[in-house]
């Protein structure tokens, strides 16, 4: 881990975070500045630079439970899709976005925006109980949603 860098300090609990999920090698938590509700960010606790940096393993552990959240974002904010990104764009340490879409726009490529000068601002920051009561409904979610696939799957 990093000793500066923003999300080894989130995985160290240097940092307070709203969390979904956490295990030995991964931590999902809100986007302080979410696009949508419930937009969560998938690191690994260990610091690569890059999604690229990281094992395959990781990597591919981090798209697991991407999906295992997506499906869960789906039920509950009723979305047809939810978006999944690696980004590094903000902070040098890998990470996954999972945003439930509403709109196309939600998650989508300046190469289609007409406009060639626009400016772009942060989405606002919601407060501190919305973000906390967002986070305790997706742990929920994926909680009881990992019973459910066991279940069908058995």
């Amino acid at each position: 881990m990093s000793d500066n860098c923003l999300f080894c300090r989130i995985a160290r609990h240097e940092i307070p975070a709203h969390v979904i999920h956490e295990d030995d090698r991964l931590l999902a938590f809100l986007d302080i500045q979410p696009v949508r509700p419930g937009h969560t960010l998938i690191i690994p606790k260990q610091h690569y630079p890059y999604y690229e940096d990281m094992p395959a393993d990781l990597a591919a552990s981090i798209v697991n439970l991407g999906q295992r959240l997506g499906r869960q974002m789906k039920r509950l904010y009723g979305v047809e899709r939810v978006g999944f990104a690696f980004t590094g764009i903000h902070v040098a340490h890998a990470h996954a976005h999972v945003v439930p879409m509403h709109h196309p726009q939600d998650v989508t490529s300046t190469q289609y925006i007409e406009q060639q000068d626009l400016t772009f601002r942060m989405p606002p920051q919601p407060p501190q109980d919305v973000l906390a009561a967002t986070a305790a409904e997706l742990r929920g979610q994926l909680r009881g949603g990992r019973e459910r696939e066991d279940a069908g799957n058995a």
